[in-house]
Formats: C-alpha cells, structure tokens, sequence
C-alpha cells in the first residue's frame, strides 16, 4: 500500500500537462497584440468604423487574456456588430477632428483669440479620443454606444491616471507614424490592449 501511493502520484506528475511559462505567455500575448494591430488598422481603413475596429480588438483581446477561445472570425463578427452603431461615433469623432484643424488654421493664420480656441479644441479632441478608446473596450454585442460614450466620457474625467496612460499609448502611435508609418500600425493593439487594461483596473477599484 505505501509503494502503491508514491506510484500514483508520480503516474498523475507524469501525465500533467505541463503548464505554459510565464515568459511564453507573456510573448503570446505580445504577438497578439501585434496581430490585432494589424486587424484594427485593416478594419479602420473606412475610417468612420475606427470606433468599432477598436471595440472588436478590445473584446479580442480580452478573449484572449481569459484563455477562451476565438480568432479572426469572432473579431470580424464582433466587427459587423460593432459597426451598426459605431459608424455613427465615428463619423462624430471625425468631425470633431475636422473642427479642430480648423482651430489650428485660425492660429496659424494670427486670428484673435486663435490661440486659446486652439489649445481648447486640442484638448477637446484628445479628451474625445480617450474617451471613446474607453468606450470601445467596454463594447459588448447589443450595447448602445451613446450610453457608451456617456459613461466613457464621466470615467476620462473621474479617472485621470488611466486616461493619461491612453494619452501616452496615442503619443506613441502618432510618433510611431511620424518616424516610421508601418509601425504605427501593430502599435494600435498595444493602444486596444492598453486601454482593456485600463477599464478593468477602473472597475476593480470601484
């Protein structure tokens, strides 16, 4: 009986499968983010559906970070749910951005009262691109977007740590396009991925 015990523990070690290292793991997720950069930037490419290009990256990868299974079909399928409502926002988002390059060509070109309107739209679209990276990774299938964006926008605001780390993953696909443009395009699922991130330690600390 004592021999029997030691045999059956080392028969259930020898049939184990063995556990992924944290180092793998840790480079999956790095190659996934890469990958869904590139799934973002070809989805983005319509422009308007940049909103719902993020929220199928974000939902993507959260898949990925909780082990279940999915791949380029569950984001296209995410994509087309996504991009019901979300054309919407983003044809909004880009207007937006049309509004402040006007602000700039008004400072540019020495108007008065340019430069405040200027660093007030700035802002203003950098506040709307953070919040409406919040709300794409927080999407889930059925989900209103304007409910989204609404609650995006309070959460940029009553969370400025987590905003300013989006802030910074923007600064840095925007250097990356300015140095080097094809890199600015894997560098969007480090953004999605940031911005997961970001969402879930908002709602554990709540």
């Amino acid at each position: 009986m004592a021999t029997t015990q030691p045999r059956a523990r080392a028969g259930a070690r020898a049939g184990r499968t063995p556990k992924e290292s944290v180092l793998a793991e840790r480079f999956a997720v790095f190659a996934e983010c890469l990958l869904t950069g590139v799934w973002i930037a070809v989805a983005a490419l319509p422009l308007v559906t940049c909103p719902a290009a993020f929220a199928a990256g974000a939902r993507h990868l959260r898949r990925r970070t909780t082990h279940r299974a999915g791949g380029w079909k569950e984001f296209v399928a995410d994509f087309r749910a996504a991009v019901r409502g979300g054309w919407i926002a983003g044809l909004a988002g880009w207007a937006g951005a049309a509004a402040v390059w006007v602000d700039v060509q008004a400072v540019r070109a020495g108007l008065p009262g340019g430069p405040v309107v200027g660093a007030v739209g700035l802002f203003a679209l950098i506040a709307g691109a953070v919040a409406g990276l919040r709300a794409a990774a927080s999407w889930e299938p059925g989900a209103s977007w304007r409910e989204l964006l609404a609650a995006a926008g309070r959460r940029t605001v009553l969370d400025p740590a987590g905003s300013f780390l989006l802030v910074g993953g923007l600064a840095v696909v925007a250097s990356s396009a300015w140095f080097v443009a094809p890199l600015a395009v894997p560098v969007l699922g480090f953004v999605a991925a940031a911005a997961v991130a970001v969402e879930e330690r908002h709602r554990h600390r709540r």
